[in-house]
C-alpha cells in the first residue's frame, strides 16, 4: 500500500476522535478535548513519538479533512447514517455490548449490522495502514474495532499493533453464541499485545481462542502459526501476548481539583441546597442496564420502608448521564428508572425533602468532585463492568481521608480495590446491608479504609497504565528489532511524569 505524504511512527485508532465540536462566541465551529478521553493518557506519547489519532467525529455525514487539535493530529474517518445505525447502535452497541456484559440484555444478531462492522472496521484499518509510517506503532482501542488489528497485519506486517479492550470479555460459553465468533478473534490476534481490564477477561479470551483455533497457550502468550501454501508449520509462529491491564484515572488531577475553595464550597452548598441531611449517598452512571441502577433504588426504597433508613435524614443523589438514547433498551430502561424514582418521593417524600434527587444529564469534571466530596457513600452497583473509574473518581477526591465506597464485585475495579464494601449488586438484601454498614461505620474504620483505597488509587494512575501497556509493546516490537522498538520505547519512557486521565466513551 502507499503511504500517504504524510506518516507518524505512531498512530491511535479509535471509534471516536477525543474531541467535541464547538461554537465559539464569534459563531466559528472549534474543537475542545472531550472529558475523560484517552487522548489525555496518551497526549505525552502521541507528542514524543510524532503521533496521529484516527476516529469518527461523532456525527453522521461529516466529512473533516485532517487537522491539527493542541500539538496532537486528528484524523476523522466519516460513516454515514446507514453505518451509523448498523455498525454503531447496531452491531457494536446491539450486539457487541449485551453479548460483553453477560446477556444482561438479549444480543441481536442481525447479517447486515455485521456487513457494516467489517466495512466500517476495514476502513478504519486502511486510513492507520496509510498513516502509520514503515516500522510505526499503532495502539487500537475496544469492541467497536476488533477487526482492525488482523486487517493491519494482513496489509502492514511491519507494524507493531496493540489493542486494548475496555469492556469485559465473556466466558466461551456466551461468546460462542455469536455467529461471527471466529472472524473477531482473528481479527484480534492480529494484534502483538492484546489488553484487558482483568485477568478473568484475558482467560475468557484464551479459553475462546483454544476452543475455536486449538493454539497453544502458556501463561500469556498465545503461538499463533503462520499459514504459507495452505498449510500450518507450528515451527513458524509469532507469539501475541493476551493479558491484563487494569485502567485507572488521573488521580493527582481529581485530588487537585479536591483541593479547590470553589468545589469546596460548592460540596457545602449541595449539601445544604439537600436541607443538609444526616448521610448523602451518590451514584453517577452513564444510563446503562449494566450499572445495576434499579438494584440499588430498589435496596434504597426497601429501607425506607423497612424504616431503617430515616427520609429526613437521608438523601440520594443519582447522576444518570444520556446515553444511546435512539436505542429501544435504553429507551425502556430511563422510563422504567424514571417511573421508580417518582414512586420513591411520591411514597417517602415530603414537601422540601426528596430522598431521591435524580439528575438525567452529565456535568463538568468540577461539580462531579464537588459531588464526591457532599457524598458520605459512593454506590457502585454494576452488574457488570470492564473497571468502572467512577469508583476510583471518588477515592481520588476524598482528601479529607473520610468516606465509603460500596463496590459491585462485577466491577473490574474491585480487582484493585479491597477495602471497598464488596457487594454482589444481585442480592438486594446484601446490597441494604452494606448501604447501613457503610451509615454507621466509625469513622476510624472510615478512614482507615479510604487510606488504604487512596494509596492504591494514587500508585496505580493511568500514566502507569499506559506505560505498562506501550512497555509491553517494546518488549513485543524487540523480536524485530526493527523501528518499531525505537518508537515504543520513545514512547513509554516519554513524559511519563505527566498524569492523565482514559475513559472510553463506553468504559466507566
Amino acid at each position: 500500500m502507499t503511504l500517504e505524504a504524510e506518516s507518524y511512527d505512531f498512530v491511535v485508532v479509535a471509534n471516536r476522535l477525543p474531541v467535541d465540536s464547538v461554537t465559539e462566541p464569534d459563531g466559528t465551529q472549534g474543537w475542545k478535548l472531550s472529558p475523560g478521553g484517552l487522548v489525555t493518557a496518551l497526549e505525552p506519547v502521541m507528542r514524543s513519538a510524532d503521533g496521529a489519532w484516527i476516529g469518527w467525529p461523532g456525527a453522521p455525514d461529516t466529512h473533516i479533512d485532517p487537522f491539527e487539535h493542541d500539538g496532537i493530529t486528528m484524523v476523522p474517518v466519516a460513516l454515514d447514517e446507514t453505518e451509523v445505525e448498523r455498525y454503531y447502535e447496531g452491531f457494536s452497541n446491539d450486539t457487541l455490548w449485551p453479548l460483553y456484559h453477560d446477556v444482561i440484555a438479549q444480543p441481536s444478531y442481525h447479517r447486515e449490522w455485521w456487513d457494516a462492522y467489517v466495512s466500517v472496521n476495514r476502513r478504519f484499518a486502511e486510513r492507520a495502514a496509510a498513516l502509520a509510517s514503515h516500522g510505526g506503532v499503532v495502539w487500537v482501542h475496544d469492541y467497536q474495532l476488533q477487526l482492525v488489528p488482523g486487517m493491519l497485519r494482513e496489509s502492514r506486517p511491519d507494524l507493531t499493533i496493540g489493542f486494548f479492550n475496555h469492556i469485559p470479555f465473556p466466558a466461551y460459553g456466551l461468546y460462542s453464541q455469536l455467529p461471527w465468533r471466529r472472524q473477531i478473534l482473528a481479527g484480534l490476534l492480529g494484534a502483538d499485545v492484546i489488553g484487558f481490564q482483568r485477568t478473568a477477561d484475558a482467560g475468557n479470551f484464551q479459553r475462546a481462542v483454544r476452543r475455536l483455533f486449538g493454539y497453544e497457550t502458556k501463561g500469556s502468550s498465545i503461538r499463533v502459526p503462520l499459514e504459507e501454501t495452505g498449510e500450518r508449520r507450528p515451527e513458524k509462529s509469532r507469539t501475541v501476548v493476551a493479558r491484563a491491564f487494569p485502567i485507572s484515572i488521573d488521580s493527582a488531577s481529581f485530588a487537585e481539583l479536591a483541593q479547590d475553595p470553589d468545589v469546596i464550597e460548592r460540596a457545602r452548598q449541595i449539601r445544604e441546597d439537600l436541607g443538609n441531611p444526616k448521610t448523602v449517598l451518590f451514584g453517577v452512571d452513564r444510563l446503562d442496564y449494566t450499572k445495576g441502577i434499579r438494584h440499588r433504588l430498589k435496596a434504597f426504597a426497601e429501607l425506607l420502608q423497612d424504616g431503617r433508613l430515616d427520609a429526613e435524614e437521608t438523601t440520594l443523589i443519582q447522576v444518570a448521564s444520556p446515553s444511546r438514547e435512539r436505542v429501544a433498551a435504553y429507551m425502556e430502561l430511563r422510563d422504567d428508572i424514571e417511573l421508580t424514582v417518582g414512586r420513591i418521593n411520591g411514597d417517602y417524600g415530603s414537601i422540601g425533602r426528596a430522598p431521591v434527587h435524580y439528575l438525567h444529564h452529565g456535568y463538568p469534571r468540577e461539580e462531579m468532585v464537588a459531588l464526591y466530596l457532599a457524598a458520605d457513600v459512593m454506590l457502585v452497583t454494576a452488574l457488570r463492568d470492564g473497571m468502572n473509574l467512577v469508583a476510583k473518581e471518588y477515592v481520588a477526591s476524598r482528601i479529607d481521608g473520610d468516606g465509603v465506597l460500596i463496590l459491585s464485585e462485577f466491577a473490574g475495579a474491585s480487582d484493585d480495590l479491597r477495602q471497598a464494601l464488596l457487594i454482589n449488586p444481585h442480592d438486594i438484601q446484601g446490597v441494604k446491608e452494606a448501604i447501613m454498614t457503610a451509615v454507621d461505620m466509625d469513622p476510624r474504620e472510615r478512614k482507615r479504609r479510604m487510606r488504604a483505597l487512596r494509596r492504591r488509587v494514587l500508585e496505580n494512575d493511568v500514566a502507569k497504565w499506559s506505560k505498562t501497556f506501550l512497555d509491553e509493546l517494546r518488549r513485543a516490537s524487540h523480536a524485530d528489532a526493527g523501528k518499531a522498538a525505537a518508537v515504543v520505547e520513545t514512547a513509554a519512557d516519554g513524559d511519563t511524569d505527566r498524569d492523565g486521565d482514559t475513559d472510553s466513551e463506553d468504559a466507566e
